[in-house]
């Protein structure tokens, strides 16, 4: 799973999250970073209001939390996501070891100057940080 602070990241970075089921989700600013949620049909669903879109939790009342804007979360998109999200500019994920034997996942990507390869301890970081490196790519040149 990426970390909180690269889904911040890709938050600012401008990158638009509509909630669906199987969504993983955190809640800022309320002392639960820790507590991933997952927008599901039956606990925790996207409702849209005339004020606003909302993330309605359903039977949570030992929590007295019953829906929170969906500006509050912070989307901690799956790796399929991701990917889907790099588009044409996917190469592949590769598998290597450190030096001190340690797996590191290795997210390639290519643009029109070359190939950039993108690593971390947890293939969804990976993937999170290669298209972090690729939005900041595409905001450079633009």
């Amino acid at each position: 799973m990426i970390s909180v602070p690269t889904a911040r990241a890709l938050r600012t970075s401008g990158l638009a999250w509509e909630p669906a089921s199987g969504d993983r989700f955190v809640i800022t600013d309320r002392d639960m970073d820790e507590q991933v949620f997952v927008l599901s049909d039956m606990v925790v669903e996207a409702q849209d209001h005339a004020t606003g879109r909302v993330l309605g939790f359903n039977g949570t009342t030992e929590w007295a939390l019953d829906s929170v804007a969906a500006e509050q979360a912070v989307w901690l998109p799956r790796e399929s996501q991701l990917r889907d999200l790099l588009g044409d500019s996917f190469v592949g994920l590769e598998r290597e070891n450190d030096e001190g034997g340690r797996p590191r996942y290795v997210v390639r990507s290519r643009t029109a100057d070359g190939e950039h390869p993108t690593s971390a301890d947890d293939a969804e970081e990976a993937y999170a940080l290669a298209l972090l490196a690729a939005r900041a790519r595409d905001a450079r040149a633009s």
